[in-house]
């Protein structure tokens, strides 16, 4: 089983149980909860993390454990091939640099690009709906470069219902527009590639 960015928010409290692999796209705590993360691998030993410089640094005493990926890196993981693409984190505030933040795409088929904007030629886009740093015309214009055939927001987990129901109507506009699947999973929803 494959893990991406099971951070404070990520709701399953099993959600690491049985994993071989979890691949973090940076240090943020919505993404990188390290206590849960070094729990899991204590507790399985095949469990390898795949991620930026910046989480390995927090991550040190586990050793080979962490494996540190950065742009153009190809490995194989709990039976999926895997590319990384980006660097940095979107920029999200005047006074910090952005942190390390690296994109994966799965099989060729799902690109998940951490907190980021970063375009990547996949028929499947995991993009992040809401954020302190997004903004609905960085949303649009990133699906529109991107242009891919299905696009499910996730990243949702600070908004309330009414920001849900905003976010929703932009998806179904754009989806509209292209012709694409473009929509928000709802927990525990899941789609068939």
């Amino acid at each position: 089983m494959l893990v991406i960015d099971p951070g404070a928010m990520t709701p399953e409290p099993d959600a690491l149980d049985g994993a071989e692999a979890v691949l973090i796209t940076h240090e943020h705590f919505d993404h990188f909860e390290p206590g849960r993360l070094r729990e899991a691998v204590e507790a399985e030993p095949r469990l390898t993390v795949y991620t930026c410089p910046g989480v390995a640094r927090r991550l040190g005493e586990l050793g080979e454990r962490v494996q540190v990926v950065g742009e153009g890196d190809t490995f194989t993981a709990a039976g999926f091939d895997l590319t990384v693409f980006g660097e940095k984190h979107h920029f999200s505030h005047p006074d910090a640099a952005p942190v390390d933040n690296v994109g994966f795409l799965v099989d060729n088929e799902v690109f998940h690009p951490g907190d980021a904007l970063t375009v990547v030629d996949a028929p499947t886009v995991l993009v992040a709906g809401q954020a302190p740093w997004m903004t609905v015309p960085d949303l649009v214009a990133y699906l529109r470069t991107a242009a891919p055939l299905r696009a499910y927001a996730v990243h949702d987990g600070l908004m309330n219902e009414w920001g849900l129901q905003v976010l929703d109507g932009v998806l179904a506009m754009e989806a509209e527009r292209s012709g694409a699947d473009i929509r928000r999973l709802k927990p525990g929803e899941s789609v068939e590639l």
